[in-house]
């Protein structure tokens, strides 16, 4: 007999679990108390049964957090400083909550739209965790005003909008529509900040490229930054083994990028047209970006026994962040956006 047929495997199946990595990572990491965040738990299925990551995830975690968080932040803060609102987008957002956190915190009233892009999977999952949570649906609005679109894999309401798309689509298709209607979601004239943790590199360079000149584009009269995180440095030996751990998930990296030296990275977004980028290894960020206070309170959370190998690790990631500015005047303010070295105590204070 023939044996019977088989499904046909989702290629993409693989890389949407990898936000169920992330999710309990930075689940693990709240209960731990390197990071605070109320709404991770209603994101994350029977939260109270979840295993606790090893210290080398929880920091990494935390560092990651940390700097994204503060660049984050500056963008809010130096939008005020112009006098206008801003926009966030986050691609292959997933899990993430930063939008409620930031909706709750002092900051909030600076958002004038925050805009979420994942797989339909990922988004039709995410839609139904927030209208069954109470906790996340109040911070978006009034009830009435959240409204579930296509099906259940789009949800909109006042200043939040989760789309479900496949980013390698072109972006005429993924947002055009959105975006040429009376009342776009997005306002080209305000100040926007893209954010990409880990996406890039589940996509070819030319689909990422286009992604990224898509949005170089339509902000082009504006101001627009972009951070990403992600891994690289793949090719010695360290790197090798992340890949083929991956590899051993079905998971393949088409877009990372293969360089050894974290100061190769800003290349592709100048070349892009952004006016200047940076890039920092999460080594670097953990040893003179973070506030000596918040290293020395992580240090008392749990043993790490693997100091040399979180090194090692910290080394694969950076984050980059990347600025446009539409004119020289703009710039003066928004070259001040950025992460900065944090003042360390002399032995002999």
């Amino acid at each position: 007999m023939f044996p019977p047929p088989t499904k046909p495997q989702d290629a993409d199946g693989s890389i949407r679990l990898t936000d169920n990595d992330a999710a309990l990572a930075r689940l693990s990491a709240v209960q731990k108390n390197y990071l605070s965040d109320l709404f991770i738990r209603f994101l994350v299925p029977r939260p109270h049964l979840q295993a606790p990551r090893p210290p080398l995830i929880n920091i990494g975690t935390f560092v990651r957090t940390t700097a994204i968080d503060d660049l984050v932040h500056q963008w809010l803060s130096l939008s005020s400083n112009a006098g206008k609102k801003c926009q966030i987008v986050s691609l292959g957002a997933g899990s993430d909550t930063r939008f409620w956190r930031l909706a709750t915190g002092p900051l909030k009233d600076q958002i004038s739209a925050y805009m979420e892009l994942d797989f339909p999977e990922v988004t039709t999952k995410k839609a139904m965790a927030i209208k069954k949570s109470k906790d996340l649906s109040a911070v978006l609005g009034d009830p009435n005003d959240i409204k579930l679109a296509q099906g259940g894999i789009c949800l909109h309401a006042p200043k939040y909008h989760l789309l479900g798309t496949d980013l390698r689509k072109p972006m005429s298709e993924n947002l055009g529509p959105l975006v040429s209607e009376t009342t776009p979601l997005l306002d080209p004239s305000l100040p926007t900040l893209i954010l990409s943790e880990c996406v890039l590199c589940y996509m070819s360079v030319a689909e990422s490229s286009a992604v990224l000149q898509w949005f170089r584009e339509y902000f082009k009269n504006s101001v627009l930054g972009c951070v990403v995180y992600e891994m690289f440095g793949l090719e010695d030996a360290f790197g090798r083994v992340m890949v083929n751990n991956l590899k051993s998930r079905n998971v393949t990296l088409p877009g990372a990028e293969y360089s050894s030296d974290v100061n190769v990275l800003p290349k592709r977004y100048l070349d892009i047209g952004f006016t200047t980028s940076r890039a920092l290894t999460l080594r670097e960020i953990r040893r003179a970006y973070v506030e000596p206070e918040e290293l020395e309170r992580i240090s008392g959370l749990e043993m790490l026994d693997e100091v040399e190998e979180l090194d090692l690790v910290l080394q694969h990631y950076a984050i980059i962040s990347s600025l446009a500015v539409s004119s020289q005047e703009g710039l003066s303010l928004w070259e001040q956006w950025g992460l900065r070295v944090k003042e360390r105590k002399s032995e002999d204070d």
